[in-house]
């Protein structure tokens, strides 16, 4: 009788069946398409490992801005994947729909080959919004930008023009890869360019709001505002590498300004005339209520949705004004974000909806993007003081946002994970 031989634990566990390959398949393909439409990190990770567990999977995820890794199985026997991932625009529809997907494989209403099927027939879907309509909330969210930095009619109108050029330079781009990486510095040389022009042939006006409103939807706020809650959230290799990103299209749209406020140099000095009278103030609620039309569009959210974007907009921004009156402009943006963060859990959990929907549009107004273009202007002029105290106050109101978001966590547990 021939005694037993002992067999090492490493070529038992490379014996171990691999994990079932629908469910890899589907648990794969989810992540690459939450990835591609703006999923955080910390978000991304978890829902991963929300659905890996349901599927009865091993799982083990980790984000970065550009790349996903996965691997399955147990840790003497990982099965890893390495996904580069391109960074496309935010489209809430699409996180709305492969959330509920999620959902439906979780509760096995769907197979995860039907998941998988789905996934691919939801990143196959047409673009909800024409380039007609895209354009026009261009020009509605410069506009609007114009009004609520305090501009008049001048700075709106400029804002509404120079942010409708550069939202047809984006789609034209969009064509081209290779010319989407100088969209920031061409575009900031085109804003500064027609505030300068403005004031030069029409009359008076704030250059530096018409130049920031105009760049509205290319300031890197959400961005830098993401970046430090992935910091918070201990996702450190991920909030860096958003950070340094925030960061370089800052530098980027400071180098296009500064370059664009030359053709002062050129023109003659605008007319010593007093500045127009201010708008009304019910203009400023227009501007309030055409804000979350544009970001709805832009961000693709579903008309169904519109309704509670405008709500959420309208409660982050009315909580960060009351809350900046009474605590300052930090613990201002705190209270708009906490506000903002409890409805949205609420709500989501009303609705059994991701909370993203109405809390990324919300913070669109919010964002500090603004106060670090301000920050940089300065830099620029050689104020460094302005420009160092800016920077600072920049990113205290990103911690604040983040901190605010992080405690409705806490008070408003979320029902789902995105």
């Amino acid at each position: 009788m021939c005694a037993a031989v002992a067999v090492p634990s490493e070529f038992l566990a490379s014996l171990s069946p691999p994990p079932p390959g629908a469910a890899v398949a589907f648990t794969l393909r989810l992540a690459e398409a939450l990835h591609r439409y703006g999923t955080p990190s910390h978000r991304l990770e978890g829902l991963m490992r929300r659905v890996s567990e349901r599927l009865g999977l091993e799982g083990r995820f980790f984000s970065t801005p550009t790349s996903l890794f996965a691997s399955f199985g147990p840790p003497e026997a990982l099965r890893t994947s390495l996904i580069r991932v391109e960074p496309g625009d935010l489209d809430l529809e699409r996180l709305t729909l492969l959330d509920v997907l999620a959902d439906d494989v979780i509760q096995g209403r769907l197979s995860p080959t039907e998941g998988a099927r789905k996934v691919e027939d939801i990143l196959a879907l047409p673009a909800r919004y024409g380039p007609g309509l895209q354009l026009l909330c261009w020009a509605l969210a410069g506009g609007a930008a114009g009004r609520l930095f305090g501009g008049g009619l001048r700075e709106v109108g400029v804002a509404a023009l120079s942010s409708l050029v550069i939202g047809t330079l984006g789609e034209l781009t969009r064509r081209r890869p290779s010319t989407t990486l100088v969209l920031e510095p061409v575009a900031a040389i085109l804003s500064s360019a027609f505030a300068v022009l403005a004031a030069s042939l029409v009359g008076p006006l704030s250059v530096q709001v018409a130049t920031v409103a105009g760049l509205i939807v290319l300031l890197p706020g959400l961005s830098l505002t993401v970046a430090i809650n992935e910091l918070a959230t201990r996702h450190l290799i991920s909030g860096t590498s958003r950070l340094t990103a925030a960061a370089l299209v800052f530098l980027q749209l400071g180098f296009g300004v500064a370059l664009g406020s030359r053709l002062a140099l050129l023109l003659p000095p605008p007319t010593l005339a007093p500045l127009p009278p201010a708008l009304p103030a019910w203009t400023q609620l227009l501007a309030l209520i055409l804000s979350p039309v544009a970001v709805g569009v832009l961000f693709r959210a579903r008309p169904r949705d519109w309704g509670w974007i405008a709500a959420a907009c309208t409660f982050a921004f009315v909580g960060s004004r009351l809350g900046a009156l009474l605590l300052g402009a930090q613990l201002g943006a705190f209270v708009g974000a906490l506000l903002l963060g409890i409805a949205s859990n609420a709500l989501a959990r009303l609705r059994n909806r991701p909370s993203v929907t109405t809390v990324v549009p919300g913070l669109m107004l919010l964002v500090p993007g603004s106060v670090g273009f301000r920050s940089l202007s300065s830099l620029l002029e050689r104020d460094v003081v302005a420009g160092v105290d800016t920077a600072f106050n920049m990113l205290m109101v990103a911690v604040a946002l983040a901190a605010g978001l992080l405690s409705a966590n806490a008070l408003v547990p979320p029902r789902k994970v995105l």
